[in-house]
């Protein structure tokens, strides 16, 4: 069951990093601006970051099997239309309708395993689960480009669409939901049910705590850079800034998802904990601001293609804050603290795609405008702009996280669980 539910989350993956081959052919077929394109790459996590909430309220009504099942439709109708698309607003439409649907993919599959493994096997699940769901991005390497190559970028959404009906079958076909004894109501006690607006009221606890606004800060730049990369600009930077066939782009978009896939196990395996956590975090997030601040100066192919892949080995760091909040907060406020950092990772990731297409088409950025100016000003192509926002809304974000009340200034109550 836990497989069939993964098929759903391997197609979110999949949806959200489209972008880096399909971006080139649909700015031909479009005559998309830059601004155009990371408005199309974006609106995908912008619908599913805001329908985190309302997912988790519905899966703890509903279930995980009607949850998805109810929902996943959306994705079949959204990247068919995406398929048959005549126009841009026919493309964002679409994108909205597939980030709806696939918000409650992961979901699904944590809560799933939380509510029907053993808690000692909870960390073991779901790295077999994010291992299944790498499959999805690995499709939209190399398979998506040949693809493309051999038909139109219609055909890579019309074969997603039939791989989300084929999903949607198989969760109808295998998943099942048991009933346990400790989860049945007693009926001296009225059930509490729970709703959009009580699920939002529980975050405010949230923001009454001084450390809430760094971690904020950070889940909006972490996460985003290796998306907005991997996602969207890598295959139009290298096929039209060194030349790169759209086939050539997607092995280097291949290789850059495998280092991403083995990433979070070794991070997961060193984990320093305590206060070095944080600031590990925080290291690795400016070298990786550093890196994007290489691919932004030296228009180099070797450093193009290479530091991709580094930073793909980079990228699991990101698991680190996971960790970070399960033991930032107490363990009755860990599953809130835990929908707020979905939450701003995955509108972290659209604001940061958007923000890089004003960049390209605009030449400004409110995250480094002065240093994009600068670019621009003295003849840069306009692929430097992008990477000098990322790299300067990673530093922003992590200076916020360093410069802001810390969870490690804030002493536990509780003691920390020896699993985490």
């Amino acid at each position: 069951m836990l497989v069939a539910l993964a098929t759903a989350f391997a197609l979110s993956q999949a949806f959200r990093t489209v972008g880096a081959m399909m971006a080139t052919p649909l700015t031909r077929h479009f005559g998309l601006t830059p601004q155009e394109l990371g408005m199309w790459a974006g609106t995908f996590h912008f619908a599913f970051g805001i329908m985190q909430l309302a997912m988790g309220v519905s899966i703890d009504m509903l279930g995980v099997r009607r949850t998805v099942l109810t929902a996943f439709p959306l994705a079949v109708a959204g990247a068919v239309l995406c398929a048959m698309a005549s126009s841009f607003s026919a493309l964002i439409l679409g994108q909205a309708l597939i980030g709806v649907d696939c918000a409650p993919a992961f979901l699904a599959c944590t809560v799933f395993i939380a509510r029907h493994f053993e808690a000692s096997r909870f960390t073991a699940m779901s790295g077999l689960v994010m291992s299944l769901a790498g499959l999805g991005i690995l499709f939209t390497g190399t398979p998506l480009a040949l693809l493309i190559e051999a038909s139109s970028w219609r055909t890579g959404y019309a074969c997603l669409a039939a791989f989300a009906v084929l999903s949607w079958l198989v969760i109808f076909w295998r998943v099942r939901e048991p009933a346990r004894a400790a989860d049945q109501p007693d009926p001296q006690v009225p059930a509490e049910r729970q709703s959009l607006r009580k699920a939002v009221r529980e975050l405010l606890p949230l923001f009454a705590m001084p450390h809430t606004l760094g971690l904020i800060c950070f889940a909006c730049v972490s996460y985003a850079a290796f998306i907005t990369l991997r996602g969207l600009w890598l295959g139009p930077v290298l096929h039209e800034r060194h030349g790169l066939s759209l086939i050539a782009s997607g092995n280097v978009a291949l290789v850059m998802t495998v280092a991403g896939m083995i990433s979070p196990t070794l991070f997961g395996r060193m984990d320093p904990g305590g206060a070095r956590r944080g600031r590990w975090m925080a290291g690795c997030a400016f070298a990786g601001a550093l890196m994007f601040g290489a691919m932004a100066l030296t228009h180099s192919r070797a450093v193009d293609i290479g530091l991709p892949i580094v930073y793909g080995l980079l990228s699991g760091y990101s698991v680190l804050q996971y960790a970070y909040t399960k033991n930032a907060y107490p363990a009755a406020m860990t599953g809130r603290a835990m929908a707020l950092l979905n939450m701003a990772m995955f509108l972290g990731v659209s604001l940061m795609q958007w923000t890089t297409g004003v960049a390209v088409s605009w030449a400004v950025s409110w995250a480094v405008s002065w240093a994009v100016s600068w670019a621009v000003a003295h003849g840069a192509e306009p692929f430097r702009a992008v990477f000098l926002t990322v790299a300067g809304m990673l530093v922003a974000g992590t200076l916020a996280f360093l410069l802001l009340p810390r969870a490690h200034e804030r002493p536990r109550a509780e003691p920390r669980d020896p699993r985490a």
